[in-house]
């Protein structure tokens, strides 16, 4: 069974950068494809990226490109998201999620969630 984990968020003020991680553990996360989800208080959760399992192919949300970069490393069973040019608006909880394909609708595994709050 695969297990995430997610760590690395915090506050930071406007334009300023944070590093998210995505650990799995209990299976090779190399056969997955994995997500980065978010939540803000009030709106429906959206799907931020996402890095397919054999090529590495990477998706955005619009909002999140030029300023956003998901990659992993296989080796350390890790995905990462590089958050850069934060913005109030990028305030949300955020979630890792895993599952076979990025066009899959529903992950099956998910992270606790890390907390990114952006403000001054």
């Amino acid at each position: 069974q695969l297990q995430l984990a997610e760590s690395g968020g915090g506050l930071v003020q406007p334009g300023g950068s944070l590093r998210l991680s995505c650990v799995g553990s209990g299976f090779t996360l190399d056969y997955y494809a994995v997500g980065w989800f978010r939540q803000a208080p009030g709106k429906e959760r959206e799907g931020v990226s996402c890095i397919s399992s054999e090529f590495e192919i990477t998706t955005y949300l619009d909002s999140a490109k030029g300023r956003f970069t998901i990659s992993r490393d296989n080796a350390k069973s890790t995905v990462y998201l590089q958050m850069n040019s934060l913005k109030p608006e990028d305030t949300a909880v955020y979630y890792c999620a895993a599952d076979s394909w990025c066009s899959q609708p529903n992950f099956g595994a998910w992270g606790q969630g890390t907390q990114v709050t952006v403000s001054s």
